[in-house]
Order: C-alpha cells, then structure tokens, then sequence
C-alpha cells in the first residue's frame, strides 16, 4: 500500500501493487488515467504486508471516512519529504 504527492499539485494518490518501482513508473509515464494529468508523482509513504488482502483493506480504509484523519495525520507527517 503506498501514498504518492503529485509534484506539480497538492494531490495525492493511495493504491496497492506488489511492485512499487514499476508502478511508480506507470504512474509518472502517464500510463495510469487517473494520475496522468498530475505527474509526475514521488512516493511520501508506503505499508508492506505479506498478504495482500490485508494491503487492500488497509488501502480502503484509508480511502473512506472512517480512515480520513489516519490519512491526513500520513500526508501531514510525510508530505513534505523530498
């Protein structure tokens, strides 16, 4: 599960992928629709977990209302970091 921060806009992006380098790649070759306009992207944050439905569940709460503060306490600690 990882954060990305768009550089060129106060954006951020949350997902899960097995392969963090390769999607970063996606993501910043514009290969991604969602994150294209956005780009390019860095990582601020990430989570390893060794199964992947805990990664995705972590990835939905974080997404829905119930995790909304966690997140903003994540992009409030780690945003900035170069």
């Amino acid at each position: 599960m990882y954060i990305l921060k768009s550089q060129v806009v106060n954006r951020f992006y949350i997902g899960c992928t097995t392969n963090l380098e390769k999607r970063l790649e996606e993501h910043n070759s514009g290969r991604t629709r969602s994150t294209k306009p956005f780009k390019p992207w860095k990582i601020i944050y990430c989570e390893r977990f060794l199964d992947k439905n805990e990664a995705f569940k972590r990835e939905w709460h974080l997404k829905h209302p119930k995790g909304y503060l966690e997140k903003l306490e994540i992009i409030k600690k780690y945003g900035e970091v170069a």
